[in-house]
């Protein structure tokens, strides 16, 4: 892992509470070292110690040689795209694909400033429809009479995803980053609120899903 990183310090850049997920090749940690006339090393390290020794830094591997995201653009909009893999659940500890959803929402239809963005309706129905379609779940993924009410009541001005926090909380210790997002006012499954204004309501109406329905 050392070595990877050694080799890529070119693409990583520091994340703020507020993360920029489409930093500019210039807030590289390479780059900061070019101008302050150093190592980027010692930039690295000096950034590590901030906020008590729990800075964390972003190092996109795959789609981002451009510096931007306009080839995952091209890919979000091809027809057979789908949107929801993730490799999270393998590599806890270094990824945190559980904000996908808020990411697609923020960054995609709202804050995105170095390219196109996309339109806010079609990211909802890629994140629930398409993919609700696509796995056979006809329960659900539209609001009509007579389907599965799962909801997401979001406050869009406000929708936030804020920078990964590192957690201990798996047997024998193990980490996992977790990961904030804040605008949501209610979550409903199944016509039940389970999260109110980011508190957990305590109800639990979800059940396991065996197949197609």
């Amino acid at each position: 892992m050392s070595r990877m990183i050694q080799s890529m310090l070119h693409r990583l850049y520091p994340m703020g509470e507020i993360p920029d997920y489409e930093p500019d090749p210039t807030q590289s940690f390479v780059s900061i070292a070019e101008t302050k006339n150093t190592t980027p090393e010692a930039v690295l390290y000096d950034y590590m110690l901030e906020n008590d020794g729990y800075a964390m830094g972003m190092m996109p591997i795959f789609n981002y040689v451009d510096g931007n995201h306009d080839v995952i653009r091209e890919m979000l909009l091809h027809p057979q795209a789908v949107s929801g893999l993730s490799d999270g659940g393998a590599h806890c500890g270094m990824i945190c694909d559980a904000s996908i959803p808020t990411f697609m929402l923020s960054h995609w239809t709202r804050d995105r400033t170095r390219g196109k963005k996309l339109p806010l309706e079609w990211i909802i129905k890629k994140q629930t429809n398409d993919t609700a379609s696509l796995y056979g779940l006809n329960d659900r993924g539209t609001l009509q009479a007579g389907k599965r009410a799962d909801i997401n009541v979001i406050d869009y001005n406000a929708l936030t995803l804020h920078g990964p926090k590192m957690a201990h909380d798996l047997p024998a210790g193990g980490r996992r980053l977790l990961q904030e997002a804040t605008g949501y006012d209610y979550t409903i499954v199944a016509g039940t609120i389970t999260r109110q204004f980011g508190q957990d309501t305590g109800q639990r109406p979800g059940r396991l899903i065996r197949g197609a329905r």
